[in-house]
């Protein structure tokens, strides 16, 4: 199979990667309300960019997914509020939620990349 990444794809991943490393290194750094909040706006930038603003605004208010929106929303506004530790907890548990339903198939990507595919076909993961 194969993907086509597009200009805007190319940006919304790397919104993404930036996303991820802001939260990381706002998790490593006692939990650093500036980073936090930087590592959020670029995540959701990047999901909104990637998958388009339609298909983010069905995924956010998709009637299944309330509870992992309002969660990772009442996370995201704890962390704003000085709370990091609540948010960051009440934002992991909505993206679980949320995002639940890709796993299987950021599992088939990755086992088809060649160096990671090798070390993750082992018997606890199933590709």
């Amino acid at each position: 199979m194969v993907y086509e990444i597009t200009e805007q794809k190319k940006i919304g991943l790397g919104l993404i990667g930036f996303g991820i490393f802001f939260l990381f290194l706002g998790v490593i750094l006692f939990f650093d309300r500036g980073l936090l909040a930087l590592g959020n706006i670029f995540f959701l930038a990047g999901v909104a960019i990637l998958v388009g603003w339609y298909s983010t605004l069905q995924l956010f208010t998709n009637r299944k997914n309330y509870k992992g929106s309002a969660s990772f929303l009442l996370g995201l506004f704890f962390i704003f509020v000085r709370w990091p530790i609540v948010g960051i907890i009440l934002e992991i548990y909505g993206c679980v939620v949320l995002f639940g339903g890709f796993w299987s198939s950021v599992s088939v990507f990755l086992c088809q990349i060649p160096v990671l595919g090798w070390v993750i076909q082992y018997p606890f993961m199933v590709c």
